[in-house]
């Protein structure tokens, strides 16, 4: 089992920043893909970006160049940089964590976005 606990989401400004933080406890030495995925009212929860044990990176479309995910070397927690935020980015942002065997979730946090 693998449990997630995220921080960091609150209330900002467009244009501004938010810094998101993700702790995995439990399996986590088992965590192969750590990273956010979001889900704003009335939209299906979608991939704001992952990063895979070996480095690799994917982010949407939508957050490239604004958004940077990054990891610690203990690979136990991950964190979400958002830059230059947009009220289009407003969402409960879910921290996500794959295993060989299964897949996590976080309980969410809220950002919002004013314009």
């Amino acid at each position: 089992q693998v449990q997630l606990v995220e921080s960091g989401g609150g209330l900002v400004q467009a244009g501004g920043s938010l810094r998101l933080s993700c702790a995995a406890s439990g399996r986590s030495s088992n965590i192969n893909v750590m990273g956010w995925y979001r889900q704003a009212p009335g939209k299906q929860r979608e991939l704001v970006a992952v990063k895979h044990s070996g480095g690799r990176t994917n982010y949407a479309d939508s957050v490239k160049g604004r958004f940077t995910i990054s990891r610690d070397d203990a690979k136990t927690t991950v964190y979400l940089q958002m830059n230059s935020l947009k009220p289009e980015d407003t969402a409960v942002y879910y921290c996500n964590a794959v295993t060989f065997f299964s897949t996590y979730w976080g309980q969410g946090t809220q950002v919002t976005v004013s314009s």
